[in-house]
């Protein structure tokens, strides 16, 4: 919400200290109406230019019925929240961005989990059954997410 002080105060120290503190505009008694008015609306329109700035980072990447808002680890299917935890997340991110691309699980422990991770590669099966089990409709027949035998795992490309 845009703060405007409105005081008697008018010392250069006052202004600054009023707009260090948290203001969005400073301003001294007598003033006009007009100039009120103007001011008020000059504030409404930064406040509206910024949030225009952050509603369009927040551009979703889109995989047939899913969405997916990397800066909320949000994942969606047809608008309904997946749930998915960070790392099913990260892993699905990784995969979305590339439909069609087959990546090992090496490659996939290496990018989600980390370059030091000292588990087993088989982290990563676990975690595509229970990604398989938030996106497709039967698990057993995956429509989505596709096992690559003897290679690793890749997001079936769409086609419109």
């Amino acid at each position: 919400m845009p703060i405007i002080m409105v005081t008697a105060r008018d010392s250069e120290l006052d202004t600054v200290v009023g707009l260090e503190v948290g203001a969005d505009d400073y301003i001294t008694k007598p003033f006009s109406l007009n100039i009120l008015l103007a001011r008020i609306r000059a504030v409404l329109r930064r406040v509206e230019a910024k949030t225009s700035r952050e509603s369009a980072t927040e551009v979703g990447i889109s995989y047939g019925p899913f969405t997916l808002y990397p800066e909320k680890y949000v994942a969606l299917c047809e608008g309904v929240d997946l749930e998915l935890t960070p790392k099913l997340f990260e892993l699905f991110l990784l995969l979305a961005k590339s439909p069609g691309r087959v990546f090992t699980r090496d490659f996939l422990l290496e990018r989600v989990w980390g370059i030091d991770y000292a588990g087993e590669t088989r982290t990563v099966d676990v975690h595509i059954t229970w990604l398989r089990k938030k996106l497709e409709q039967d698990p057993s027949e995956p429509r989505y997410l596709l096992t690559v035998r003897g290679v690793g795992y890749k997001l079936a490309e769409l086609h419109a």
